[in-house]
Parts: structure tokens; C-alpha cells; sequence
């Protein structure tokens, strides 16, 4: 989580992947601003944020507030600002005390024991104590509860979850316990080094077991059945318009915490959002390329990179072409990825030469050497080589035509991006049609979910800071696979990554190394596309938001208006 390079002070709002499992590009908008209101003037004329008081856009509406079922990342920002877990990330994206005060870790590194602290207060009163976060893991790995994530995370990691996720052993059995109030003890399947820092993602929040139950099936679906442990507390929620949250009186570290007030706008079309912060009724607003230019001398414009990917997913399952190695290969080679970047998006995105991105993660043993610079370029623009292993998948399959349905996102760049890999693929492959088909952003996570796609236009944040938090995905019907790509070699190399050479981290780097280029270039299961950055504009008098890699996509816990 702590090893990242970024260019601004905050990331967007409006983060989209994944899956974590996964989000979408962003969006162009609808018409345009007139050139008559949309000068630099009237952008910086008016400082909206009065008081401690701020107003931010999100793309896509709230699907819920449950720490055990949300899936997207507008949830995990908003939910990541009510709720806390063990920790939190500071401004240099290192652990900072959360309920945790510290931890300690058993000499074979399986057993972590975690201090909480006793002035830690649920928003109705209630002490958080380790009792909260013993429910909230069984929860998560409970088959009731339907969650995505609390299996994914926890399994193969905490004592018997994958056999409580499946149905095999109670609840009671998984491998974690309150010691006391004040002693949260969890017990490891194996060493993981980087456990301290999954404690951040939005599954590993505690949650209060007579308050969730109390609201049943209700329960995080609307402002007043949410209950807050942290910085920050939901008081409205008008589902499909926004949201807002208020200050925390009752977070332990309240006095930390000088906003008031943030309120959240639904709004789609970048257009509108621009004009919004024009008028002064919004102090953020992404930009897309249409209006990065014109907003770059303002002295509220910024440009963040961040460790988000944005790839294709090839599922092999549901178009025979797509089961065709050379077809895939020829779809990855044939976009321009600079162009892309430098011309569709054109709001700081880089083209993306791996999955693992760059400023992520070092590579242990190299002085501190980035992996992607340790790896170097896996992913790449030939169209002479993508015509090629277009031919040859053409008579591999005996046709010669192909037709491939393209799913992305409805809003933001991502349609200027959808047309562009159209143009892209249908131009350089002879007889590949490509159908662009957009959906809502929540749609989308579920038909990736349920694997009812052919190509998606996806991206992938890290849940944690380490090379495993996207190579590990695309294991044998893993649980954000769901594109049937399965290799023996591969599940290997990601299984022994994580139970043999868990404490041996030079060689573990090696093994991951050796993973990602069987995944792109021997068997081209997903073509990674761009990496990506935010341009935006925010208000200059609005200071200490910053962006974290993992967890929330940025924290306000230290923000405040001057």
C-alpha cells in the first residue's frame, strides 16, 4: 500500500475497477461548456468551500454501504471514510493508527495479535472492542452473506476460511479471536508479510453485531441504517442524486478531523460537473480530455497518477475466438496505447507495458528497483505482428470474419475510449467487427461478476501493497477470474509465490516476475491497456486530501478548508 509515486495531492472521486474487482474508464460528456463561462476566470473566481464544508461528484450511484458486500469503488471511498479497521493510511501512504495502537507477530509469523485501543466508540455509543471485528470476518466468509470479497480475502489466508466460505466448518472456526475487549487475535493459514496492510481494505472493518442484526436485510442499504466507527458519519442518502457525510463527534480521534461536511453529487456528464464548479456549487470536477487544455494553467487544476489498470478481459468461455491464443495476442498488439493516452484520454494516463503497474511495488533485492523496471515492457503496439497472429488465428478457427462484443462503461471517457478501441481493433484486423456495447457502471460489475461478457474494457486497483494483489486473480476459477482462463503453469508459480517462498521475498519477486510474463506474453489471457491518472479541478483553498493506493481511493480524515 505504501509504495507508490503520485503527481498531485488527490485522487478522483470517481476511481472506477474493480474489483476491487473492478471499475471502468471514465467518461466524455454530453455538449459543452460554452467558451463564454468556461474560462479560467470564473473557475477560480469563486472559492465554494465555506466553512468546513466541501462538495465532491461521484459517476455512479452507491450500490450499498456494507463493508461484507461492497464490490465497486465509490462504495469503498465513502464506506472507507465511515468505517475503520486495524489501520488507516497517512499522507505517505504508511500505517497510521486506526483501532489498532500496534500488533505483534508470532516467530513463525502465522499468529498476529493486535492492541486495540478503548476510546474507540461506535456513532451510537457502543465501545469497539475485538468482538466487532470477530463477527465482521465471520460474516464475511459466512455462504449467507453472499460476500464477494470476505472469501477472496480471506481465504487461504485466515485459519479455516475457505472452509467456512464453502459450507465445510462453522463460523466459530475460523482462525480469529477476541483474547479480550481489547485483544484481537487472528491466526494465518501461512505466513503473509503483508497482512498489516490488507487490514486496510474494506472488508476487514468491524461491524456491530446487535446493530446489523437489528436492521437485517436493511441494514447499510439507506442513511439512517448505516452506523459509523470513523472519521466520518452518513447522515442523507437520495439514491441515484448523492449522499452526505458529516464529522464524527464520537471517532475517537475526532479533534483530528476539521471538516464538517461533505457532500457528494451523482453527476455522469464531465460537462456538468465543470459547469457546476464554475458557479461555485461544487469544488471538484473531473476533466476529461476535451477540457484538460483549457483548465491547465488554472491554479485549481491537478493531475494525479495512481496505480490502476485498465486492461481487456478476454473470456474465453463465451466466444471461440477468445479461446484462440493468436486472436488474443493480435487484439492486445493492435492498439495504440500512446495515442490512447496522449490523445482520447489526454489526462495524464500512461500507457500500461505490464499488469503489475509502475510506482507500485519495488522488487526485493534490486536497491529498491521498480517492478516494472525490473521487468520491463511485456505489452506493446505491432500492428504488423497483430496482423499476423490475426491470420493465423483466422485459419485456426476456419473463418474469415469475426464478430466480438466490447462491454465498458456508460459514462465518462470511457465512450470516447470504447470508440477508439473500435476504430483501433476494426482497422488493423481484417474482418473483426466489433459490437461497442455500454452499461451502467453497477451492471457491468455484475455481468464481470457473472461472466456475461466477451471483452471487457476493465481495471483493477490494489487491495494491498504487493504484486500478489493482481497476479493472484487470475487463478484456476478464481473468484475475479470469471473469463475461463486456467493454466497449471500458472497456479503454480502464483501457489508457491505464496506458501513455499512467503518468507523468502527475493525469490517470491522472482517467481511473480516469471508469472507475469506467462500471463502476457506466452499466453495473453488479458491485454493491459493504460495506466491510469486523474485530471481535475480542485478548489486550491481545500488542503490535505491526499490519495492512498489501497483502501479508500483518497482521505479526507485530515482535509480541511482554509
Amino acid at each position: 500500500m505504501n509504495k507508490k509515486l503520485f503527481l498531485g495531492l488527490i485522487l478522483s472521486i470517481t476511481l472506477m475497477f474493480v474489483l476491487a474487482a473492478c471499475g471502468g474508464n471514465d467518461s466524455s460528456d454530453e455538449g459543452d461548456a460554452s467558451n463564454e463561462d468556461s474560462g479560467e476566470q470564473s473557475s477560480e473566481s469563486s472559492d465554494s468551500g465555506s466553512g468546513q464544508s466541501i462538495s465532491f461528484t461521484a459517476k455512479s450511484e452507491l450500490p450499498s454501504m456494507d463493508p461484507s458486500l461492497i464490490t465497486d469503488s465509490v462504495a469503498f471511498q465513502w464506506a472507507g471514510e465511515t468505517y475503520e479497521g486495524l489501520y488507516r493510511l497517512d499522507e505517505n501512504g504508511e500505517l497510521a493508527e486506526g483501532i489498532a495502537k500496534d500488533h505483534e507477530v508470532s516467530e513463525d509469523g502465522t499468529t498476529w495479535t493486535f492492541n486495540l485501543r478503548e476510546d474507540a466508540e461506535w456513532e451510537n455509543g457502543d465501545s469497539v472492542t475485538a468482538h466487532d471485528f470477530v463477527y465482521a470476518w465471520q460474516r464475511a466468509v459466512t455462504p449467507e452473506t453472499g460476500s464477494e470479497y470476505g472469501p477472496y480475502f480471506l481465504g487461504g489466508v485466515v485459519e479455516n476460511a475457505t472452509a467456512v466460505a464453502d459450507g465445510e466448518m462453522e463460523p466459530s472456526e475460523l482462525g480469529v479471536e477476541a483474547v479480550d475487549d481489547y485483544t484481537f487475535e487472528v491466526n494465518l493459514e501461512q505466513p503473509v508479510p503483508y497482512f498489516d496492510s490488507m487490514t486496510v481494505f474494506i472488508t476487514f472493518m468491524p461491524l456491530n453485531q446487535s446493530y446489523v442484526e437489528e436492521q437485517g436485510d436493511d441494514f447499510s442499504t439507506e442513511a439512517d441504517t448505516t452506523l459509523a466507527n470513523g472519521p466520518f458519519k452518513m447522515t442523507e442518502w437520495t439514491h441515484g442524486e448523492g449522499w452526505k457525510v458529516e464529522k464524527n463527534e464520537d471517532y475517537w480521534d475526532q479533534e483530528s478531523v476539521e471538516l464538517e461536511e461533505i457532500d457528494v453529487k451523482v453527476i455522469k456528464e464531465t460537462s456538468t460537473a465543470v459547469n457546476l464548479f464554475q458557479t461555485g456549487e461544487l469544488d471538484q470536477a473531473e476533466l476529461n480530455a476535451e477540457f484538460v487544455d483549457e483548465y491547465r494553467s488554472s491554479e485549481h487544476f491537478q493531475v494525479v497518477e495512481n496505480p490502476y489498470l485498465y486492461f481487456f478481459k478476454f473470456n474465453q468461455e463465451s466466444h471461440e475466438a477468445l479461446a484462440n491464443v493468436n486472436a488474443r495476442k493480435a487484439i492486445s498488439m493492435a492498439i495504440d496505447r500512446q495515442s490512447l493516452t496522449d490523445v482520447i484520454l489526454n489526462d495524464g494516463s500512461v500507457p500500461a507495458e505490464g499488469y503489475v503497474p509502475s510506482n507500485f511495488v519495488t522488487v526485493p533485492g534490486t536497491d529498491g528497483k521498480d517492478f516494472r523496471e525490473v521487468q520491463g515492457p511485456l505489452a506493446e503496439h505491432n500492428v504488423d505482428q497483430a496482423k499476423e497472429h490475426w491470420q493465423t488465428a483466422l485459419e485456426e478457427l476456419g473463418t474469415d470474419s469475426v464478430t466480438i462484443e466490447l462491454m465498458g462503461d456508460d459514462t465518462g471517457s470511457s465512450k470516447n475510449a470504447l470508440a477508439y478501441y473500435k476504430e483501433q481493433l476494426e482497422s488493423n484486423l481484417e474482418g473483426l467487427s466489433i459490437n461497442v456495447v455500454e452499461v451502467p457502471f453497477k451492471e457491468r460489475v455484475r455481468r464481470d461478476q457473472e461472466g456475461e461478457f466477451e471483452i471487457e474494457a476493465a481495471t483493477w486497483g490494489p487491495d494491498y501493497a504487493d504484486a500478489n494483489t493482481y497476479l493472484n486473480m487470475y487463478l484456476t476459477d478464481g473468484q475475479n477470474n470469471n473469463m475461463g482462463y486456467s493454466s497449471e503453469e500458472y497456479d503454480s508459480l502464483i501457489n508457491k509465490a505464496n506458501t513455499e517462498l512467503a518468507r523468502k521475498p527475493e525469490q517470491r519477486y522472482e517467481t511473480f516476475l516469471e508469472a507475469e510474463r506467462l500471463l502476457l506474453e506466452e499466453d495473453a489471457a488479458v491485454a493491459p491497456l493504460y495506466q491510469d491518472a486523474k485530471s481535475q479541478l480542485l478548489r486550491s483553498n481545500i488542503k490535505g486530501v491526499f490519495p492512498t493506493a489501497t483502501g479508500p481511493n483518497f482521505e479526507f480524515k485530515w482535509a480541511s478548508v482554509e
